[in-house]
């Protein structure tokens, strides 16, 4: 090839890289015009690694002319490149636009569970009274869920709770009451003792709209020395009426519990229809609210305190319930559906 030829071919290559590169569209269409004409197989890069079949004296020229062209392809690719970069983003930006003094999207907002609020509520009222709160295991042994409760393996009152064992024993089980606490807070700390454990407890009950296999208890005890009934029945009825906030009457019925004696149901006066008879108390006018009692000395000679010298009061009851009857809600199983309808009531 003579240095005419050469000069020609180069001219050709460059017009047609030229022409090439300006009518493309696309980054990609233009990267792939790079790679065809400047790339390691790429046309102009083949042409320069025949220089040395040129003639001598004209290689030096020849080099110079695929210099200039390889510059010309270059600076035209480059161009091109931020030509189509910049429209893109141009119109990217025209297409996702934020008009920032648009309002803002909105979004639910949650609140809390109605369990949790009422038990937020109970711990509040107690905490004002000089009860702290007590917290234990869920899963628990036989005996500090009935052996230590005065509830030995023979007792029928073990009969009435349907308890769930685990594999992980045979005395181990998921605790059926927060009793339990009351034990390990006695094993634990020295009279005084003012205590209230919230918290989950399991029973294998069929369920229905009032009973669940999962639910909640509050259980109080207080332990110091010459405590009364009285104080019981005055404690628990500052409860009820700070609770449901009105002057309700309470009534005390005679009951049994293994680990109170004497032991006692506590009525309140319905607040719904005050005493009068609706369809919340069943038209009797009274709602069982609870268990009470005073704690057995044989509980209290168990955890190492000498009834002789200490006695104290127990209560527990159903955080379910409780919100059932503030709330006005006739099914247990609404607690546990997730369903927005009935949270969003609260």
């Amino acid at each position: 090839m003579d240095a005419k030829e050469f000069e020609n071919k180069i001219d050709g290559l460059v017009s047609a890289a030229l022409s090439a590169i300006e009518s493309t569209a696309s980054l990609d269409g233009l990267e792939n015009l790079r790679l065809q004409y400047l790339g390691r197989e790429g046309e102009l890069t083949v042409i320069l690694r025949g220089l040395a079949s040129l003639d001598k004296a004209f290689r030096p020229t020849a080099g110079q002319l695929g210099n200039q062209a390889k510059q010309k392809i270059e600076q035209s690719h480059e161009g091109k490149r931020k030509y189509l970069y910049e429209a893109g983003l141009t119109e990217r930006m025209a297409r996702e636009a934020i008009d920032v003094t648009a309002p803002g999207a909105r979004y639910p907002i949650g609140h809390v569970h109605p369990l949790s609020q009422i038990s937020s509520e109970i711990i509040s009222i107690f905490y004002s009274m000089g009860f702290s709160v007590a917290d234990g295991p869920e899963v628990e042994t036989d005996y500090y869920n009935f052996d230590a409760l005065n509830t030995p393996a023979s007792h029928p009152a073990r009969d009435e709770q349907d308890t769930f064992y685990t594999n992980m024993g045979p005395s181990v089980l998921l605790r059926s009451q927060t009793s339990t606490v009351q034990i390990r807070v006695m094993e634990n700390n020295k009279p005084p003792l003012r205590i209230i454990a919230p918290g989950r407890v399991y029973r294998n009950e069929e369920v229905n709209a009032r009973k669940y296999p999962l639910f909640h208890q509050v259980e109080g005890l207080l332990i110091d020395r010459d405590v009364t009934f009285g104080q019981l029945k005055g404690t628990l009825s500052a409860f009820i009426q700070a609770l449901f906030k009105k002057p309700l009457k309470v009534r005390f019925r005679p009951d049994f519990f293994p680990f109170t004696e004497p032991s006692a149901e506590l009525d309140s006066e319905c607040p719904f229809c005050n005493g009068k008879g609706c369809k919340t108390c069943g038209g009797r006018g009274w709602l069982e609210l609870l268990g009470c009692g005073m704690v057995d000395p044989n509980v209290l000679k168990g955890v190492g305190i000498d009834p002789e010298e200490f006695s104290g009061f127990a209560f527990g009851m159903g955080l379910e319930r409780l919100a059932m009857l503030k709330y006005d809600i006739n099914d247990i199983r609404n607690f546990y559906t997730n369903d927005l309808r009935f949270l969003e009531q609260f």
